[in-house]
């Protein structure tokens, strides 16, 4: 009964070094994204569409003017350069004229808040037909300083993660979840 088990164990460890010897099977080939950047751009803006909105919106009407120190802006001022910001980058990328948008730091939530909304439709129009053709174009970037496309498009995506990190500390300051800490439903 014993040499029915050993005679098979021995054929299997004979046949072991056959398929080890094996070709692997020939990996997919990898899919090639034709607009990695500003896709990934797209993506981010997305994301900060939602979690600045979320968290101008999370912060009271009354909270807008608070500010931390007095060297720091006010949550108000936040939206509000977040806004101006919006559409200064995604004219800058898009060449599409941005309106003037006529708006101050003493503007309540409700103004602030349509405004930001409304920097994020802008945007979120314009940038759909950015692609990666052009990364290495020069644009003009505050006065005299010039910077390339694909340099802005990760100054954007930098920015973006700037306004909300701010906004969030703000309403953290102020014993207020941000969006992002909020657990999902």
């Amino acid at each position: 009964m014993k040499y029915p088990i050993t005679f098979a164990a021995a054929i299997l460890c004979c046949a072991m070094p056959a398929f080890a010897q094996q070709a692997p099977a020939p990996a997919a080939a990898p899919k090639i994204e034709t607009n990695p950047i500003s896709n990934h751009l797209r993506s981010d803006f997305a994301d900060s569409a939602k979690n600045m909105v979320a968290a101008a919106d999370e912060m009271p009407a009354d909270k807008y003017s608070y500010q931390p120190t007095p060297q720091q802006m006010t949550f108000a001022h936040l939206v509000l350069h977040a806004t101006t910001g919006n559409y200064f980058f995604c004219w800058r990328l898009s060449g599409v004229a941005r309106p003037d948008v006529k708006l101050a730091d003493t503007d309540g939530k409700d103004k602030l808040l349509a405004a930001l909304k409304a920097s994020y439709d802008f945007c979120t129009a314009n940038l759909a037909n950015v692609d990666d053709s052009n990364l290495g174009e020069t644009l003009p970037f505050f006065g005299v300083r010039t910077i390339s496309r694909g340099g802005l498009m990760m100054t954007v995506s930098a920015e973006f993660a700037d306004h909300y990190s701010i906004a969030a500390m703000y309403l953290r300051m102020n014993e207020l979840l941000p969006p992002t800490a909020k657990k999902e439903k």
